[in-house]
């Protein structure tokens, strides 16, 4: 079955390809990469120096072989804070926000008609595209743009490991109205380090947190009037 049997609005399916290619790479992924490349440029939603390098990394997903393909996107997005696909993370971290959070976001998505299946969380970025891509044109772009932050850390921290995926953040940020362009971030930890688990009664990790005193992330929430804060 095709992955886009309607007519979308612009940059629809755009959104949709860029989710795609962020996830899992198995083989049903793989043998759709020409529909998924034909999409891209059918709707021109991207600059032709961004289709560029979409299509070299479409390339290489396809030309690599399929356990190599696997083996670098859980090296990749797994294994690491920095490149994680959860959006929470790098807002909230282990803290007691993220539940919250996650309620508010699973709230956006229900009050569209969008159910989450088993399994999946609200905030993993391929979630956050398919949902904008439901959403009016005006609408994903401001929706992006409220996660652009969150876009431009993960798109540093690929740009830092040289990873291929980096030109897929930075065609979000392109449809966000944002320039792509490497922002300071830490050195993560060590795996061990960032999987310890805390010693009893030492609280929660404060990493994602503000410190005292300064404004606290704003959370991606729907008010009742429709708009976003």
């Amino acid at each position: 079955m095709s992955l886009f049997n309607n007519t979308p609005a612009p940059a629809t399916r755009t959104l949709r390809v860029l989710a795609h290619l962020l996830s899992y790479p198995d083989a049903e992924l793989r043998a759709h990469l020409p529909e998924l490349q034909a999409a891209l440029h059918d709707e021109g939603a991207l600059s032709a120096s961004r289709l560029a390098e979409l299509d070299a990394l479409i390339e290489r997903l396809h030309r690599r072989r399929p356990l190599d393909v696997e083996a670098d996107h859980v090296e990749l997005f797994d294994r690491g804070r920095g490149t994680a696909l959860h959006l929470f993370e790098h807002v909230h971290g282990d803290s007691r926000d993220r539940g919250p959070a996650m309620v508010d976001l699973c709230r956006t998505y229900e009050a569209a008609g969008l159910f989450l299946a088993p399994g999946e969380l609200p905030d993993h970025l391929t979630v956050v595209l398919q949902y904008a891509s439901t959403q009016p044109p005006a609408q994903a772009r401001a929706f992006l743009g409220e996660i652009a932050h969150i876009l431009q850390v993960i798109f540093s921290a690929l740009l830092r490991r040289e990873a291929a995926h980096a030109c897929v953040l930075a065609a979000l940020l392109d449809l966000a109205g944002e320039r792509a362009q490497a922002v300071p971030i830490p050195p993560e930890p060590a795996l061990d380090e960032s999987w310890e688990e805390p010693l009893a009664f030492g609280g929660c990790s404060t990493d994602g947190q503000s410190r005292p005193g300064q404004p606290q992330p704003v959370r991606i929430v729907k008010n009742a009037t429709g708009a976003r804060a």
